[in-house]
């Protein structure tokens, strides 16, 4: 037996469970990240968005250029070192 594949390593997700939820017909990153998680852990799927875009487009016969990758965000409001440390927000 050979060890599963991780593509989502914040969420444990592996490829076999990107794969399983394509043949159900999740045809879009939006849906994936929905349905599993992928994207939502500590990297916002900074690691594990263009291997499953990658992934995606394999199992879609499309260019990889043809999956459009979620968008990055910053925090609405920048947050100092010792309010993190705090866990605090404010200052």
């Amino acid at each position: 037996m050979t060890e599963p594949v991780i593509i989502c390593r914040c969420e444990d997700i592996t490829l076999a469970d990107i794969q399983e939820r394509i043949e159900q017909g999740n045809h879009s990153l939006e849906e994936l990240k929905r349905e599993c998680r992928c994207g939502m852990g500590p990297c916002q799927g900074r690691t594990c968005m263009p291997l499953i875009a990658q992934e995606l487009a394999k199992s879609l016969s499309k260019p990889t250029g043809e999956v459009i990758l979620p968008s990055f965000r910053p925090p609405t409001a920048p947050i100092s070192l010792g309010a993190l440390a705090r866990g605090s927000s404010h200052d």
